[in-house]
């Protein structure tokens, strides 16, 4: 279907064009669009066109470029907050209506390092629970976390119990977590933890780097999340000052 009589910029009206057939399922998740030869034909528009197009549509998230193989269509994200909202990963899995699970790989007690003693420096710091383990969706691998919290605000011998750190750490040490500080990195394929998460060798993490504190700004517990980009969704809601 050609899309010139359309007014626009033709690579604006490539992509809505292209949105619209995956919205209508021309297109299925993780299925391989047509070739920019056939495509650009379809649409009536020059390669250079579509290319422009397939190039902002990727940087949306919405398709994927595989150098010599094709452009695919992403799966749609299946969990979505606002990164204002502090919500453990336990609480986003439950309201996207899946059962939430934890996969437990390691536990230990460990010395602080010198960045540990930095992070938790108002705290009396002997050493630190270090834990790792993959948080579930269903049974799928979602989220690797990589979590660091004093000794003395959680139960270490139990800890496999309870999915959640935020109520673990509430109901054993009476601290309750207010708000963190995120700062988020987005990385490429990670040679040991994307193939946990069952990530495709061109499939993207997000990295969410935080340090948890109370209300009275005590440092209680810092996380590594790495999250897989095709079924999370963080977005930030700003308000004009």
């Amino acid at each position: 279907m050609s899309i010139k009589a359309d007014t626009r910029q033709l690579y604006l009206q490539v992509i809505d064009q292209i949105k619209r057939d995956i919205k209508n399922g021309v297109y299925k998740e993780k299925e391989r669009l047509p070739s920019e030869f056939q495509l650009s034909k379809n649409l009536g528009v020059s390669r250079a066109t579509l290319r422009e197009a397939l190039r902002l549509l990727e940087e949306e998230n919405i398709v994927t470029r595989r150098h010599g193989v094709g452009t695919f269509v992403n799966a749609k994200a299946i969990f979505s907050s606002g990164i204002e909202q502090l919500n453990s990963v336990t609480d986003m899995i439950k309201r996207s209506g899946k059962e939430p699970g934890s996969q437990y790989l390691s536990t230990e007690l460990i010395e602080p390092t010198d960045a540990d003693k930095d992070r938790f420096s108002k705290v009396s710091l002997r050493q630190i629970a270090e834990i790792e383990r993959v948080r579930t969706a269903d049974g799928e691998p979602v989220v690797y976390c990589i979590d660091k919290i004093p000794e003395q605000f959680v139960p270490v011998n139990q800890i496999h119990k309870q999915d959640s750190l935020f109520r673990s750490i509430e109901m054993y040490a009476g601290k309750q977590i207010a708000y963190a500080v995120t700062y988020i990195e987005p990385i490429g394929y990670h040679e040991r933890i994307s193939p946990v998460l069952h990530c495709e060798p061109d499939q993207s993490l997000l990295l969410l780097k935080q340090m948890h504190y109370t209300s009275s700004d005590e440092p209680v517990l810092y996380s590594l999340n790495y999250f897989r980009s095709d079924v999370f969704l963080f977005y930030v809601l700003r308000k004009r000052m």
